[in-house]
């Protein structure tokens, strides 16, 4: 099925709302605490590449909501290849993005023999190139691969609710069989966001924590 981006947006929304509500007030969880979202690696692409790597004209097909609203992940995958190594069926996400960004976990770019910055989505310049292969063709960017920053989405109401705002950094409590303290957490306020703490595979895999995990929020 071909997505509609109203009907994504509108489904995402109800979808994270109707979490939020279970999570926040029917389990009772305390207004310092969060779920994870574990990012694993994946794609954004601008019209042009897509074009070549799909086709002309070619529309995303709609695979299910991500937990921003509006976000989703397509159907279709690409291979993404490096100097050393490759990854095949990296995932796209869509809409559509104004630059193609490729994000990746330290040990798949240590396959793919290159030492990409971690950086917060959109921030790519001085990032290194990659090559992406899809069905009808190939492109290699010059820039645009990066490791994600850890990072908490909340709204303005959310902010104010957890005492942050955006940019702040802050720790973030894991309990657990191997839990800790992760450090350098981004907050990023934006009415377009809906409550989620990201971490890419490689944090997850270190504290053994699981999709929808709840974690907690610690100032300093």
């Amino acid at each position: 099925m071909k997505y509609d981006k109203s009907t994504v947006e509108k489904v995402t929304r109800l979808v994270i709302d109707n979490l939020e509500a279970l999570m926040l007030d029917g389990m009772n969880i305390p207004k310092d605490k969060v779920p994870i979202g574990i990012s694993a690696r994946h794609v954004h692409l601008e019209r042009q590449h897509l074009d070549i790597l799909f086709g002309k004209d070619y529309q995303l097909t709609f695979l299910k909501p991500l937990s921003q609203p509006g976000q989703f992940a397509a159907q279709e995958t690409v291979e993404v290849i490096g100097p050393k190594g490759s990854l095949p069926s990296v995932r796209i996400l869509g809409p559509e993005r104004k630059q193609t960004q490729v994000e990746v976990a330290m040990t798949e770019a240590r396959k793919l023999g290159i030492k990409p910055p971690v950086r917060t989505s959109g921030e790519l310049r001085g990032t290194p190139g990659i090559t992406i292969r899809g069905p009808k063709g190939e492109i290699t960017i010059q820039e645009g691969v990066m490791i994600a920053d850890r990072h908490i989405h909340m709204t303005p109401e959310d902010a104010l609710r957890y005492n942050v705002k955006d940019g702040q950094k802050v720790k973030v409590l894991i309990e657990g069989e191997k839990g800790g303290i992760m450090h350098n957490v981004t907050i990023r306020v934006s009415e377009k966001y809906a409550l989620d703490c990201h971490i890419d595979t490689d944090d997850a895999s270190a504290f053994l924590i699981n999709q929808g995990q709840i974690v907690t929020i610690v100032r300093e």
